[in-house]
């Protein structure tokens, strides 16, 4: 519950693919005895985040709108973004949906910080 609703979390599109294509890794990787890895840690990590957004959707940092990139606003009509920050600088990037009844986290990208940094339009100093 946040602010009297309640939450849901969806991982969608991009996101959701590389989700999927992260927990076969590491799926395959404990297969093989593996127990620890950079693919473990950022599939434990995206988790925490997703718990933390169930408990309140606002935990990352709010991103301006005029930073939006235009794909967001085009491909899932985009008004807020926000991002939380995961394990090897990758990056979770969602949206926020409410209606009267629930809060919807929407998940959008998981991306590495090159990525993100192409995404939003920061540059190298």
């Amino acid at each position: 519950m946040f602010k009297g609703k309640p939450t849901k979390v969806i991982i969608t599109g991009e996101a959701k693919e590389e989700f999927d294509d992260l927990n076969k890794v590491v799926g395959d990787e404990i297969a093989r005895g593996i127990t620890s890895s950079d693919h473990q840690t950022l599939l434990n990590s995206i988790k925490q985040k997703i718990e933390l957004l169930m408990n309140n959707p606002e935990y990352g940092f709010h991103i301006p709108k005029d930073r939006i990139p235009k794909e967001y606003v085009r491909d899932y009509e985009v008004n807020n973004l926000w991002k939380a920050n995961l394990s090897g600088a990758w990056r979770m990037i969602y949206t926020i949906r409410g209606s009267e009844v629930e809060i919807i986290s929407l998940i959008l990208d998981i991306i590495n910080h090159d990525d993100y940094n192409k995404k939003f339009g920061y540059r190298k100093r």
